[in-house]
């Protein structure tokens, strides 16, 4: 079963990488960006057969392991 955990920054921290990619946008010649904020992207392949228990266990490694809590959001989805 494959899943993918979304990470990333809660709404008020600040983003300093989102800032410089932003500015590296317009440098470049990309009009029209409002804002950019970065985050994580982690593809996870479980041997699990029930996707209610392999969604259970992601949301414990994302919040043990994947994601700060303290100035990160994650979303956990099951994609196969």
């Amino acid at each position: 079963m494959k899943a993918r955990v979304t990470v990333t920054l809660k709404n008020g921290v600040l983003d300093p990488q989102g800032k410089a990619i932003e500015g590296a946008l317009g440098a470049l010649g990309f009009a029209g960006i409002g804002s950019v904020r970065q985050g994580k992207v982690f593809d996870i392949e479980v041997e699990s057969t029930d996707a209610a228990k392999a969604k259970t266990e992601l949301e414990a490694m994302a919040a043990k392991l994947l994601a700060n809590t303290v100035i990160e959001n994650y979303r956990v989805e099951i994609v196969d």
